[in-house]
């Protein structure tokens, strides 16, 4: 049996980046493919921000539908968009060579590091860890695709705007003005590109499994369960970050209050063969030392 598969995405510049890329390499695999893109809820509602929408998977929640519905047959996400538990019937099928994982910096001039400043982000994981290291800081919300947030970072009077490097890399939109962020712990699986199809069409599943990349696949794994299991959706500053090198595996995750105030830290590196549970691991030892309380006082705030 052959068949067109049918690739979801969204429309922005990025995400059709990121399925054209799966599209190249299933049909250098001698697969026929088809990109059909859709709009997501996030990308419609730009006036909120993301944390007040309150729904987990907001990017991709109109590709799942269109999935289960038959109108595609997988979907090409940012992993760090993707719920860490996927609707009932769908896999993660693919995680593709993950690219550069930091937080940048794109900025109008520097001199306001050493006074005050005024940065833009959606993220709560940035802001708490841009006032953790600057709490004299302003933090304004930004939101929409990478080009839209640059072209607010130009038309407003704020001083800087954070970004994932990936994201800008891959539509060569990276700006020279720019400073990496490398004391920022980035988002779990950022920079990770994932590919999800149905259980009940092993055809285009067995097709996209040819595409991952175990590494990947691996530290991400670490990243997400320490998400999943500090329950952060993308609702709470929660950042992780696993690497692997020959037989190890090392990570750091980071829980911090909404402020930025308070933060606490998890590093441990452990035999890459041992991974699974140890994002559980982790996750538990920052509940244990007060996450538990920050993360109460987290959804009570947000609620």
């Amino acid at each position: 049996m052959s068949k067109t598969i049918r690739i979801g995405t969204r429309d922005s510049q990025l995400a059709l980046w990121q399925a054209h890329t799966v599209q190249t390499q299933l049909e250098s695999l001698g697969y026929d493919t088809q990109i059909i893109s859709v709009k997501s809820t996030g990308d419609l509602l730009l006036d909120k921000p993301l944390y007040e929408l309150g729904i987990t998977g907001i990017f991709t929640k109109t590709l799942d539908i269109a999935m289960i519905n038959g109108q595609v047959d997988i979907a090409v996400h940012s992993m760090k968009d993707v719920p860490t538990k996927l609707p009932k019937g769908m896999l993660q099928s693919a995680v593709l060579p993950r690219a550069n994982t930091q937080d940048i910096l794109v900025h109008k001039n520097l001199d306001f590091l050493e006074t005050h400043g005024t940065i833009a982000t959606g993220s709560l994981r940035r802001q708490a860890q841009w006032l953790h290291k600057y709490p004299d800081h302003k933090v304004v919300d930004l939101r929409g695709n990478v080009n839209t947030r640059l072209q607010k970072l130009a038309d407003n009077p704020w001083d800087g705007a954070i970004f994932a490097k990936a994201g800008l890399e891959r539509i060569q939109v990276l700006p020279q003005n720019h400073i990496d962020l490398d004391w920022m712990i980035p988002a779990p699986a950022q920079g990770a590109m994932v590919v999800v199809s149905m259980e009940n069409d092993p055809y285009s599943t067995e097709a996209v499994r040819k595409l991952n990349d175990k590494t990947t696949e691996i530290s991400t794994h670490v990243e997400r369960e320490f998400l999943q299991v500090l329950e952060g959706g993308c609702t709470a500053p929660i950042g992780a970050i696993a690497t692997i090198d020959k037989d190890s595996l090392s990570f750091e995750g980071v829980l911090l209050s909404l402020d930025g105030k308070q933060k606490l830290v998890v590093k441990k590196s452990i035999a890459s063969k041992q991974y699974k549970g140890f994002g559980r691991s982790c996750a538990q030892e920052i509940l244990t030392n007060g996450g538990s309380e920050m993360m109460v006082e987290i959804k009570k705030e947000l609620a």
